[in-house]
């Protein structure tokens, strides 16, 4: 699995949910996370999650670090467990990094009732899509938000973050593949 992080700012508006982003960006082709900070911004229209279309509820943070990974098969179920393990890295990782007690529920992590996430997976034609977006900084976040910044991290911090967790899910990915290479069938 590649990864990159990408130190120049991206808007995220949804429309980076596309196959092949990567290889189109950046000239990753394969499984891949790519990793920026930049606004969030998805209008109702552009949202995957159709429950929130719904309520026709905005996604918005001024600043967030983003992960967009992409794998080359159609498993959306196993795409919303590599979702997860994602944010229990992540969730680790600030932990580790802060000594703030983060609580994961679903796809999201809160700081107390305060919400540090986004996270949503969805299906291509050709392939499983994750993105998760961090709060960095939370001014005008429409629902009650905490960010990196307010936890101790900014600045450097949040690339290393960024760094660190590309490559433990990069690693992860890598030690399932080995790890189902290596067991014997059993009759």
């Amino acid at each position: 699995m590649q990864f990159l992080i990408h130190k120049q700012a991206l808007e995220y508006d949804g429309s980076q949910l596309s196959s092949l982003w990567a290889l189109r960006g950046f000239n990753l082709q394969g499984d891949s996370i790519v990793t920026f900070r930049g606004p969030c911004r998805v209008e109702p229209d552009a949202l995957v999650d159709v429950r929130d279309r719904l309520d026709r509820a905005p996604i918005y943070s001024p600043d967030m670090l983003h992960f967009i990974v992409e794998h080359f098969d159609l498993d959306l179920e196993k795409t919303v467990c590599r979702q997860r393990l994602l944010m229990v890295i992540i969730k680790d990782l600030v932990g580790e990094m802060t000594g703030v007690l983060l609580r994961r529920l679903g796809d999201d992590l809160y700081a107390a009732n305060r919400k540090l996430s986004v996270s949503i997976a969805t299906l291509t034609p050709v392939s499983t899509m994750i993105h998760a977006g961090l709060n960095v900084y939370t001014t005008g976040v429409p629902v009650p938000a905490v960010g990196l910044g307010e936890l101790g991290l900014d600045g450097d911090a949040v690339w290393s973050l960024a760094q660190r967790a590309s490559y433990g899910y990069a690693d992860e990915m890598r030690s399932c593949i080995l790890a189902r290479c290596k067991v014997r069938g059993v009759p």
